[in-house]
C-alpha cells in the first residue's frame, strides 16, 4: 500500500484520572515534548491542556485534564468543569490508573466510563515501580470494568508507550488532519511561561504552600534578537507563605527563578531575563476576578 492509499486516523482523546496518576507525564511522553507541567504535588494540572501527536497516518489530539477530586474552592470547581468540558465531543477516552495503587475512586471512574459511546482505553501507569505480580493483579482487578483495551505503561521510562499510541490510533475514526505537523499544543506562550514558573514553585516549596500559588505574566518583551525579558508575579494567600516563597535573603525565589529561566529558554530558544515578584492576594482561589487575571477562563 503506498502513502496515498494509507487510511488516516485522527480524533480527540480526553485523558482522565485521579490526581498524581501521571496524566501529564504520560501525555508529555507520548508527544515527545514537555507541554504540561508535572510535580509530585496533587492537582498540579489546573486547566485543560491540549497536546497534538502527529504521524504519517494519524493525528491524536490529547486533552489533558485536572485530576478528579471533590472541589473546595472556585478554582477546584473550575478544574472539575474543565474535565466535564473535555469530555464533550471526544472520539476516545484514555483513563489512567496508578498500577501500584488502584483505589475505590479509580473503580468509580471506571464505572462512569461504561456509559460512554466512544472507545475507552485504560493505561496502567508506573509499571517501573511495580513487580509482575502487582501488574497482573491490577490487570485482573480492572478486567471487568469494560475497557476496550488495558495497556501497562511507564511514563518515566517509556515502556508500553508505543503500544498505547497504536491502540489509540486504531480506536480513532478515519478523519482529517486537524492541526499542522509542527503544532504540539494550543497553549499561548504567556501561559506556558506562567506554568513553568508554577512548576518550579511546586517542586521547591513546602506542601502547605503550592495550592495557594498562582502566577501571572505581567510582561514579555524582546529586548533584542537574543534576549527577552519576562516579568512575572507569584501570588500567594498568606503573609507567612510570602516569606517561604522568597526564602532567606531571597534564596528560594532565586532557586525558582533560575530553574524556570532555564526551561523557558529552551521553550523560547532565546536568552531570558526573568524578573519575579511575590504578592499576597488573600483567598484568590475563590475570587472570580483573580482567577480570570491568572488565565482561568471562568
Amino acid at each position: 500500500m503506498n502513502q496515498k492509499e494509507k487510511k488516516y486516523h485522527s480524533g480527540f482523546v480526553t485523558i482522565i484520572g485521579r490526581p498524581n496518576v501521571g496524566k501529564s507525564s504520560l501525555m508529555n511522553k507520548m508527544i515527545g515534548e514537555k507541554i504540561a507541567i508535572v510535580s509530585s504535588k496533587p492537582q498540579t494540572t489546573r486547566s485543560r491542556i491540549m497536546g497534538v501527536l502527529s504521524g504519517d497516518d494519524h493525528q491524536i489530539v490529547f486533552l489533558d485534564t485536572p485530576g478528579i477530586h471533590d472541589p473546595r474552592t472556585k478554582l477546584g470547581e473550575y478544574m472539575m468543569h474543565s474535565v466535564r468540558d473535555a469530555m464533550d465531543g471526544m472520539d476516545a477516552v484514555l483513563v489512567i490508573f496508578d498500577v501500584t495503587h488502584i483505589t475505590e475512586n479509580d473503580l468509580h471512574i471506571a464505572e462512569g466510563m461504561k456509559e460512554k459511546k466512544v472507545p475507552v482505553v485504560l493505561a496502567l501507569n508506573k509499571i517501573d515501580l511495580a513487580n509482575p505480580e502487582q501488574i497482573l493483579a491490577a490487570t485482573a482487578k480492572t478486567a471487568e470494568a469494560g475497557f476496550d483495551e488495558i495497556i501497562p505503561v511507564s511514563a518515566k521510562n517509556g515502556d508500553g508507550i508505543d503500544d498505547l499510541i497504536r491502540s489509540l490510533q486504531n480506536h480513532l475514526p478515519e478523519g482529517p488532519q486537524y492541526f499542522p505537523d509542527d503544532m504540539i499544543t494550543d497553549q499561548p506562550e504567556r501561559i506556558l511561561c506562567a506554568e513553568i514558573i508554577r512548576e518550579k514553585a511546586l517542586r521547591n516549596l513546602r506542601d502547605e504552600v503550592p495550592h495557594g500559588i498562582g502566577v501571572e505574566i505581567m510582561k514579555i518583551e524582546a529586548l533584542s534578537d537574543k534576549l527577552t525579558e519576562i516579568n512575572a508575579t507569584i501570588y500567594c494567600e498568606r503573609s507567612a507563605h510570602k516569606g517561604i516563597i522568597i526564602g532567606k535573603n531571597g534564596s528560594m525565589l532565586q532557586t525558582i527563578g533560575t530553574e524556570a529561566r532555564l526551561d523557558i529558554e529552551k521553550l523560547m530558544d532565546t536568552h531570558i531575563n526573568l524578573k519575579l515578584w511575590v504578592k499576597i492576594r488573600p483567598d484568590w482561589r475563590n475570587n472570580a476576578g483573580d482567577l480570570r487575571n491568572l488565565g482561568y477562563d471562568i
